[in-house]
């Protein structure tokens, strides 16, 4: 491998939802639940918010989506913040979004699906 392929392969990692490179992105942000002062639901809902306003990646919305949920965060509230922050960041940068999550969590539902299959 050289040089200029190791980034390109951590990249390519990330997107298929490699499992060892997100939980390090999990762990890095672990701190940052405990030092912003916010419950668990209102983190997870200003991050999606901060992910809708940067158009992150799918597998960004798949990683914290999933931590949402499980802080109890529903879709009803997830798309109440799509509401709310479409009048400044825009309907596109919302749409592209909505895509996103639908992508996010279409990739892990084949991703569930295969690992029954195997089973």
């Amino acid at each position: 491998m050289t040089a200029d392929s190791a980034p390109q392969d951590t990249l390519n990692a990330v997107a298929q939802g490699d499992a060892p490179v997100l939980e390090r992105l999990v762990a890095m942000n672990l701190d940052s639940l405990a030092s912003s002062g916010l419950d668990d639901k209102q983190y997870f809902l200003v991050r999606l918010a901060a992910l809708v306003a940067m158009d992150a990646a799918p597998v960004s919305y798949l990683v914290n989506l999933g931590l949402a949920a499980d802080a109890g965060v529903t879709i009803e509230e997830a798309q109440g913040v799509l509401i709310a922050i479409s009048p400044m960041v825009g309907s596109a940068r919302v749409a592209s979004a909505a895509g996103k999550i639908l992508r996010a969590f279409g990739f892990a539902v084949a991703a569930e699906e295969d690992a029954e299959e195997e089973i």
